[in-house]
């Protein structure tokens, strides 16, 4: 018998479907020779400090640093985890072969090699290692199954990843809290989110900083067209008035007239961070938020894997393009003039040298079905789209640059025009984005100059303030973890750097919400603005190490190196071990003080003595699809506790908006909700409504 282990359930049941294995038992599929079980992705996690000593209970600064001889693993505490750790440790011991179908990376990776190890595996190991969860992929790395050894540095990276956060994260934690805290709180320090923190710290402090100052500049109509001084702005209007006289006394003069007709390159495919940055510049998603619906569009098998980190497709792919392009029916104005002739295949999209594991996400050949929200679908939209115009013709531009003078002050105005759209049709519909007066400036229309010729103008001074650097919001600062703070807009260049960008792009999104659990940051529209406490943990850290983009980005190019197997795992666990000795050297002999924990004291009372009159038990409540079952309430959703026969479900989080005990009890019990706000997306307010069919939609 072949033991297939997936990393959830609905996984699982697509791979016993095409395996055959139909036959339902407590825990896992049977059937034509295997049986497919599945974790609830993490069943094992590192030990903690007391299981390896009773007294590290104690967070007393005499145990520091805390440093395991060797690194063990436990169960998760939870009875349905070690239920089905039993299923799988018992199939384990009675199979001949395990075949690994965890989630095609590092983490996944993990995952499943900790659940084996814990279950004693001793048998023939391979590996499933798919981009995509549709029926053909799925039958595809069947008949491609790769030798599990294959994937061990792969493994050995996200293990020394898993230990190093420990390591720093255990340490630095209690390091912190007992040494800055006051008893008053937890300080919590991570590898990833110290340096996040010390970023958002950093903007904040720049921008409080900011002195505004006025600046005048002189520009001039000759022939309908603005033109601009090429000299340095004016610090005084005295010296702008001064100027604007001289140039009444000069006729304008043509210096020179050129016009270069150019290419805008198109955008490239979506990697997981470029997909957040635009989904949070064009409809206000969290970073969280895109993860969680791509990844739902990826397991409902309409679009590929999506937590990686390359924007290339690997060259095998290129015969099944025309297949994904004829199956997206609803983009068939965009599909059709591509398939008239054939696809262009180009390095800018196909190169193997630039994809590790697995290619940039990209939509299936199953064209998305109704069962799509509101929010699947503006995510499977950009997708789409981006998918589409990678194969248009690049857009031709022409470029436009008018150099002038009057007597001895130079000027210069430019121009853009779209001679051939290309890929930007696919585009045209949307909304422009607002431009600064520069950007109206290079987009005005220019007639043809001569060289040498003069005339008669109309100077004038244009006052304007400096502006202070623009805070991070998630979409610009998942660029700078990409790049480790460097600001970067260039796609090449920001894809060399990738290696050395902090965390990896499947973990940025807990990054940023760990920031907001922990209050060190918060939001302000789409701004994120480092909170007091913030501020002060940031300034108490003095080891660079801790706080920095750039070195962090180091450890994160060594992560990827153990992954290559060109770095040894142990050497990493060495020097974070040297790092935190030191660490914990330093910040018990330096200088104390204690951090205050800024928090809105009053407004909690407030929202929780409504929540306690409005308790329900979920659990005492009819399903009010089957009537036959009651309701449960899981981590993500309340629903029927009959969910596979049944079938309904209610999330907590619904259009963008979490919602309150009260508000579900609403949508549950009453079929609708009162008026809400706070909805992502164009309708930003509205009720809820239960239809009768159980779907749930925004009036």
């Amino acid at each position: 018998m072949k033991l297939c282990i997936a990393e959830k359930p609905s996984v699982a049941r697509d791979i016993a479907k095409v395996l055959g294995a139909t036959t339902p038992k407590s825990g896992y599929m049977e059937g034509n020779g295997y049986c497919v079980t599945w974790t609830f992705g993490h069943l094992c996690t590192l030990k903690e400090p007391h299981d390896y000593a009773e007294h590290y209970k104690s967070w007393d600064l005499i145990f520091l640093p805390i440093i395991p001889k060797n690194f063990g693993i436990k169960l998760i505490p939870n009875n349905g985890v070690e239920k089905q750790f039993q299923t799988i440790e018992k199939l384990v011991q009675e199979c001949d072969e395990v075949i690994n179908c965890g989630d095609a990376g590092q983490e996944g990776e993990l995952i499943q090699r900790w659940v084996l190890q814990k279950a004693k595996c001793d048998k023939p190991m391979k590996r499933l290692w798919i981009s995509s969860l549709t029926e053909d992929a799925i039958k595809e790395g069947f008949e491609n199954l790769k030798p599990a050894e294959d994937y061990r540095n792969l493994y050995l990276a996200g293990n020394a990843r898993a230990i190093g956060d420990w390591l720093l994260g255990i340490n630095a934690t209690r390091l912190f809290t007992k040494r800055f805290g006051g008893n008053k709180g937890v300080l919590s320090i991570g590898r990833v989110q110290t340096p996040t923190l010390a970023m958002l710290v950093q903007r904040q402090k720049e921008i409080d900083a900011f002195t505004q100052e006025e600046y005048w500049e002189l520009k001039t109509k000759y022939r309908d067209v603005l033109f601009s001084a090429s000299i340095d702005r004016l610090k005084s209007l005295e010296k702008a008035e001064r100027g604007l006289e001289y140039l009444k006394q000069n006729q304008f003069e043509i210096v020179s007239f050129e016009i270069k007709e150019g290419k805008e390159k198109n955008p490239r495919l979506f990697d997981l961070t470029g997909l957040q940055v635009e989904a949070n510049k064009k409809y206000g998603f969290s970073a969280e938020q895109t993860l969680n619906y791509i990844q739902s569009l990826y397991e409902k098998k309409y679009t590929t894997y999506p937590r990686v980190d390359t924007t290339y497709l690997s060259e095998n792919l290129y015969p099944k393009i025309a297949g994904i392009l004829r199956s997206m029916t609803i983009y068939s104005e965009f599909t059709a003039p591509l398939l008239a002739q054939p696809i262009p295949k180009t390095k800018a999209v196909f190169d193997d040298t630039k994809v590790t594991d697995h290619h940039a996400i990209i939509p299936t050949e199953i064209p998305p079905s109704s069962n799509l929200n509101r929010e699947e679908k503006l995510v499977y939209d950009l997708v789409a789209r981006r998918f589409i115009a990678v194969f248009y013709p690049e857009c031709k531009i022409s470029n436009t640059l008018v150099e002038g003078q009057v007597g001895t002050i130079p000027f210069k105005a430019s121009g853009k025009q779209i001679l051939e759209p290309g890929w930007r049709i696919i585009y045209a519909k949307d909304k422009k984005e607002e431009k600064d007066e520069k950007d109206k400036d290079e987009e005005q229309t220019i007639p043809e100059f001569v060289a040498g010729e003069k005339g008669d103008h109309e100077p004038l001074i244009h006052q304007g303030k400096t502006s202070p650097p623009k805070p991070y919001t998630e979409a610009t600062l998942l660029r700078a973890m990409e790049t480790a703070g460097k600001q970067v807009e260039d796609d090449e260049l920001r894809e060399m750097l990738k290696n050395n960008g902090i965390g990896r792009p499947s973990t940025r999104a807990n990054i940023i919400e760990t920031l907001f659990k922990r209050k060190y940051i918060e939001k302000k529209r789409k701004n994120l603005i480092a909170t007091q406490t913030g501020i002060e943990l940031i300034d108490t850290i003095e080891d660079e190490l801790l706080k920095s983009p750039e070195l962090t980005g180091e450890w994160e190019s060594k992560l990827r190196k153990i992954e290559k197997g060109e770095y040894e795992a142990n050497q990493f666990k060495e020097e974070l071990i040297e790092m935190v000795t030191d660490l914990t050297n330093k910040v018990v002999n330096g200088k104390s003080k204690v951090i205050a924990f800024h928090e809105e004291k009053k407004v909690t009372p407030k929202e929780k003595k409504p929540r306690a009159k409005t308790e329900i038990v979920w659990e005492e409540t009819q399903c009010s699809k089957c009537k036959s079952n009651n309701l449960m309430k899981g981590k993500t959703a309340v629903g029927c506790s009959d969910y596979k026969g049944c079938g309904f479900k209610v999330p907590f989080e619904i259009f963008g908006k979490k919602l309150s005990e009260k508000q579900l009890q609403d949508l549950i019990l009453k079929s609708k909700t009162s008026k809400l706000k706070g909805f992502t997306g164009e309708q930003e307010e509205g009720i809820l409504i239960l239809n009768e069919d159980f779907s749930i939609t925004l009036k």
